[in-house]
């Protein structure tokens, strides 16, 4: 078990994009945790709402994404620097919701839901509360999941607690995946898995479906 306070050490909220200070300061970092909040799943339609970004020190920033909003240069040089390791949940919907909303190509990408299902072999569950409580020892709470999230000035305390705790433990459910993948001899192949996301991501954008099935 991991021991993390009840609260981040640091928490800000932006709107539209990072500051340059938190900007410097995950640009320092080998590894980020990343989520997204959308108004659904279908890309294209659906709008991105809220990014989450944790470091390896539970610093936490949250920045609003305003309707309409195609750029948020700081976040994409974060997103595009290729010394950075962006640690995902189900990354094939965060990767292919910022390319949509924000024309951002994220590199280089860790997934903890493809390494959950590479290593985790005994379980059928891979969901983040799941994968969470198991590696990390702490239980989300996931209330807040289905919310309107398209009020993004209007965010309930409940809803940004929740968002923020969809990334604070991400990066110690990395290491401990990794670690398993390694031990496991898995952790070849599964970094062949997170090299094929945003080809993946891409023809989810654009609405191919199964054409590796029969």
């Amino acid at each position: 078990m991991t021991n993390f306070a009840q609260k981040p050490v640091s928490f800000k909220v932006f709107r539209k994009d990072l500051d340059e200070e938190s900007t410097k300061k995950f640009g320092k970092k080998v590894a980020l945790a990343i989520d997204s909040e959308a108004m659904g799943l279908i890309h294209g339609r659906d709008r991105l709402c809220l990014i989450q970004i944790c470091d390896d020190e539970d610093n936490v920033a949250c920045i609003k994404i305003d309707q309409g909003q195609t750029k948020a240069p700081k976040l994409q040089s974060l997103m595009e620097n290729k010394s950075i390791e962006k640690v995902f949940h189900y990354a094939r919907f965060d990767v292919a919701a910022l390319a949509s909303n924000l024309n951002i190509e994220v590199t280089p990408i860790f997934c903890t839901k493809i390494a959950s299902k590479m290593g985790r072999t005994y379980s059928p569950r891979h969901g983040l509360k799941e994968v969470i409580s198991e590696l990390v020892g702490v239980e989300l709470d996931k209330q807040a999941q289905s919310s309107d999230w398209g009020l993004v000035e209007e965010l309930s305390e409940k809803q940004l607690e929740y968002a923020a705790n969809d990334v604070r433990f991400l990066l110690a459910a990395k290491t401990k995946l990794k670690n398993m993948l390694i031990r496991e001899k898995r952790w070849d192949i599964t970094k062949r898995c997170f090299e094929c996301l945003p080809v993946i991501c891409e023809l989810d954008r654009l609405r191919f479906n199964n054409i590796f099935e029969h």
